[in-house]
């Protein structure tokens, strides 16, 4: 069965005069549970705790503070998740809050164990409600935006389908508040630096997320072989004319040659603890021949690491050209850093693979 991931953001829930739009969620639910009844497993990842929560503490803009962002959030999350449950049961389905963080894509076992309950969620015809945990978040932890959140769950349960709802129709050509000659910009099968250029600006006042987020959530997805769809968020029956074949915003198509769920964990959900400056042998053998890093091509160890921790690796120019899991900690990739393979047990006392990082665990961050 085909899953979807349906994106809301908190400028489409909010209401004008402060709280949640009841009406926006109720659409959303109608939506949400015929394109359930088509035969699809459906998904939302839903912005809106914050602005729930504004009202309920009489807060006039969104706040800064971290501390009140995560009252608000607390305040608000039991709202957000009423109004879904409510509108849901009129059209006869059930929903579940999934509430997440950071560390639960970063740690691997947290990471399955996260797919599997939703997965289990869906198999059951639950539509889970996804958001991130924005009580216990912090700056560091955080996702940047749930446009972010949806890219990195369509990996996670293996979507076929991202469709943003937007307070925009699509990706225009230029600004359309100041450009009235602005087109939309139908379909995208390339997102090139001249598209995130495009959608470069700042986000709403009670959201996170621009347009720039948005493309950059597309640009992780499309590389998973999903297909992502920004549409207005404003309009009812959109999500169900583009599943019949409709066309409706900005379509990006995904990757043919797509990453596998493993390598986009790594790409994109694991966070680095430091950095691997290889020399340019070592580079063109990653880029060019599809080799593993060896401990002859590294130069430099930056940070401190352990086994199985994420790693950049830098060229001697410092360009990022490829991310993976080490096999060695820091503190022995400084021994053995520059020596043969046949060096690294005389060398550390043991000897757990050839490679510092080895292909299968390595994901390149150019071409």
């Amino acid at each position: 069965m085909s899953r979807i991931v349906i994106k809301v953001g908190s400028n489409i829930l909010a209401d004008s005069k402060g709280g949640l739009n009841i009406r926006r969620i109720n659409s959303i639910a109608k939506n949400v549970a015929e394109v359930s009844s088509m035969g699809y497993e459906v998904l939302i990842v839903s912005s809106g705790a914050i602005a729930a929560g504004m009202k309920k503490l009489g807060l006039k803009e969104k706040p800064k503070d971290i501390r009140l962002k995560q009252a608000a959030a607390a305040v608000g999350q039991s709202s957000l998740v009423w109004a879904y449950e409510k509108n849901f049961n009129k059209y006869g389905k059930k929903v579940a809050q999934v509430l997440l963080i950071r560390d639960d894509f970063s740690e691997r076992v947290r990471y399955l164990n996260s797919r599997n309950t939703i997965i289990t969620l869906l198999s059951y015809g639950i539509i889970p409600i996804i958001n991130e945990n924005d009580t216990v978040s912090t700056d560091e932890i955080k996702f940047g935006d749930n446009d972010q959140l949806a890219a990195l769950v369509s990996g996670l349960i293996d979507a076929e389908r991202l469709i943003i709802l937007s307070d925009v129709e699509g990706l225009y050509s230029s600004d359309p508040n100041k450009n009235p000659d602005a087109e939309i910009i139908p379909f995208i099968s390339e997102i090139t630096p001249e598209f995130e250029n495009m959608a470069g600006g700042t986000g709403s006042a009670v959201g996170t997320g621009g347009m720039y987020s948005k493309i950059l959530a597309a640009k992780k997805a499309v590389s998973y072989g999903i297909t992502v769809n920004i549409i207005s968020g404003r309009k009812s029956g959109l999500i169900i004319s583009l599943l019949k074949g409709g066309h409706h915003g900005t379509e990006f198509k995904p990757q043919t040659k797509k990453i596998s769920s493993k390598k986009g964990w790594i790409a994109y959900a694991i966070k680095p603890k430091g950095s691997l400056v290889i020399d340019e042998g070592a580079v063109h053998a990653i880029l060019k021949s599809g080799r593993s890093l060896l401990p002859s091509g590294i130069v430099k160890v930056e940070g401190v690491f352990g086994i199985g921790d994420a790693v950049y690796c830098i060229d001697i120019k410092g360009n990022r050209i490829a991310k993976g899991i080490v096999n060695y900690s820091s503190y022995d990739t400084e021994k053995i850093k520059g020596k043969k393979t046949s060096e690294i047990e005389t060398t550390v006392g043991y000897k757990y693979s050839d490679e510092v990082v080895h292909r299968d665990n390595l994901v390149l961050l150019t071409s």
